[in-house]
């Protein structure tokens, strides 16, 4: 499998990973009776601030997939994935980066640290979509 399909992969799991994670402390709160299951709305915002943050960070992953995760399928469709190999573990890890300061904070030094970590992906989302079609 190359670079490019793994962190493709990856990013998929990560972001069904948050997803999963949602969902285990969403059922957790309907089986001990602190919460109806139809209270929830898709922000979280009558939760807690972890859970409003969860649910943004989901929402984050799921608003990048089809734009890095399209990329690295043109790459693989198109056999060039030699392009988006290179960087594809640097998305990720800023990927991972980004949602897990999300996760930890909403402080200013952490979401200038969250928005720096998109702009990676940004970057190289750029760099990607320039190559394919140029060259």
């Amino acid at each position: 499998m190359s670079k490019s399909a793994l962190v493709l992969t990856l990013f998929i799991s990560w972001t069904l990973l948050l997803l999963v994670v949602m969902e285990v402390l969403r059922s957790h709160l309907v089986v001990t009776g602190r919460s109806r299951s139809n209270e929830f709305d898709p922000e979280n915002t009558n939760l807690s601030p972890f859970m409003q943050r969860l649910a943004r960070a989901h929402a984050n992953c799921l608003e990048g997939l089809p734009v890095f995760g399209g990329l690295l399928v043109v790459a693989l469709a198109a056999g060039r994935n030699g392009v988006t190999d290179p960087l594809a573990p640097w998305l990720l890890g800023a990927r991972v980066v980004q949602s897990s300061i999300h996760l930890a904070s909403l402080s200013v030094a952490a979401v200038n640290a969250r928005f720096a970590a998109f702009v990676v992906q940004v970057a190289i989302g750029i760099y990607w979509a320039w190559a394919l079609v140029v060259h």
